[in-house]
């Protein structure tokens, strides 16, 4: 099976014939200009855009990638590439995804669109358009998303953390969903679960934290600054397995389509955030292998350093790649495979053969 290629390394990307490149660059020198960079930092804490302009050289080191075994790119580090890698990689359908200095998402380098198919494409705008149609699917990705999330709280109210009483308020919330006939309404109700959910954190996770509320534009301390990385893990999942179907992530349901993002993939990782993003960010913590060392704050700006970046996609790649006996395929699958199996499901629903009901937690 193909996998995820996670960048951290500065260096250039290329392509010879069927193989491609990395040479990783050695830093000459950044004292002056991370120096000054923290500064500008201190001075202007909404900063979020900036980066040091650390200086590299071209090293000898070379690692080799064959195309074959390369799923998507997941660019953390200064990398360069020309177009003819683009190219290549849009000609093997390969997503690049693209981070800043802070490990925040900047954007995806989407390859041409390979599974094409205009019948499917107007069924995806009829349905938008249709607002009955949309509710139906929108309150699908909700009511999935939800009952993950109360999987969650019951496990750790098993484990002797009394998370009753949010469990009690979700569920009376979720009782809403069917009845709503507007999306505000449904985002509504989408907050308000969140808002108990997260009220809930400081029981699961076993440490004193610093988390009184969401804040993302920036993240202002070390939970929301996981809960943001992880959770563009998951969407940038999610926009790779779309890609591999006849789906256009620019028409969504639950979300708004707009501009400079693929709201599709808004939609589906509500469902698998509890699943792969929100374990990850409570096992790591529990463990002990994500800590406060693994942060820095500027301002009121918090990002995970690279260590921290590094322990976070390793255990984000491994949870991906674990396989369970999938009900009613009655076969192995991976998580990463449930988020495709997802999208086949939509398909069907959208081409009138299936009723869509969003993936929720059996185990």
């Amino acid at each position: 099976m193909k996998r995820n290629y996670y960048l951290f390394n500065a260096g250039r990307l290329s392509r010879k014939q069927n193989t491609i490149f990395f040479r990783k660059y050695d830093k000459v020198s950044d004292d002056a200009v991370v120096a000054r960079f923290e500064e500008e930092v201190e001075n202007e804490p909404e900063f979020t855009e900036g980066e040091p302009e650390i200086e590299y050289k071209v090293s000898e080191q070379k690692k080799v990638l064959p195309v074959e075994d390369v799923d998507s790119f997941y660019i953390f580090g200064e990398s360069d590439f020309n177009r003819k890698f683009l190219n290549f990689c849009g000609s093997k359908g390969i997503p690049i995804h693209v981070f800043n200095y802070y490990g925040f998402y900047s954007g995806t380098y989407y390859p041409r669109e390979f599974l094409n198919s205009g019948e499917l494409l107007l069924r995806q705008v009829r349905t938008f358009d249709d607002n009955e149609l949309r509710m139906e699917i929108a309150r699908a990705f909700i009511s999935g998303a939800s009952g993950n999330i109360l999987k969650n709280l019951q496990y750790y109210n098993s484990r002797g953390k009394d998370t009753s009483r949010f469990i009690a308020e979700i569920s009376g919330l979720r009782e809403r969903i069917k009845t709503v006939k507007r999306i505000d309404e449904l985002m509504g109700i989408e907050g308000n679960i969140r808002h108990w959910y997260y009220e809930a954190w400081p029981l699961i996770i076993d440490r004193t934290i610093e988390f009184n509320k969401r804040v993302k534009h920036p993240p202002d301390n070390m939970i929301n600054s996981l809960i943001s990385f992880a959770n563009t893990l998951v969407y940038t999942t999610c926009l790779s397995e779309i890609y591999r179907t006849q789906l256009s992530p620019l028409i969504s349901y639950l979300h708004e389509p707009g501009t400079k993002r693929f709201s599709l993939s808004l939609d589906l990782a509500e469902i698998f955030k509890p699943l792969l993003a929100d374990r990850a960010i409570f096992t790591l913590l529990n463990r002990k292998q994500i800590t406060e060392k693994h942060f820095t704050t500027k301002g009121k700006i918090c990002w995970l350093n690279e260590e921290g970046k590094k322990i976070f996609v390793r255990d984000f790649d491994e949870r991906l790649a674990t396989t369970l006996k999938h009900r009613k395929l009655g076969r192995n699958v991976s998580y990463r495979r449930l988020i495709r199996l997802e999208c086949y499901k939509l398909i069907k629903h959208l081409l009138g053969q299936e009723k869509y009901s969003a993936f929720q937690i059996w185990w």
